[in-house]
């Protein structure tokens, strides 16, 4: 059965972050370090911070969106800084 991963990506250069999924997580984030992704290859290099495993496409869309959602992105300050930051 396929798995599908939700990542999160952080650029080693600016403070940003990037979230996708995928099928196959090695080759996707070699993908976004050669520049293959138009918005990833301005940032590059970039390293993985998290990832979740999915046993559906469904699901792993549904969590992406979340990530992309304001209340994903608080949960993604919060992983990448802890919760000391001024809300």
């Amino acid at each position: 059965m396929k798995k599908y991963i939700v990542y999160i990506l952080k650029s080693k250069i600016k403070e940003i972050t990037y979230v996708g999924f995928t099928n196959n997580i090695e080759r996707r984030v070699k993908e976004h370090n050669l520049g293959k992704s138009k918005f990833t290859r301005i940032y590059k290099p970039w390293e993985m911070v998290y990832k979740e495993e999915f046993s559906s496409e469904e699901e792993a869309v549904r969590r992406e969106k979340y990530f992309k959602s304001a209340a994903g992105r608080r949960f993604i300050r919060k992983l990448l800084v802890g919760d000391n930051l001024p809300r």
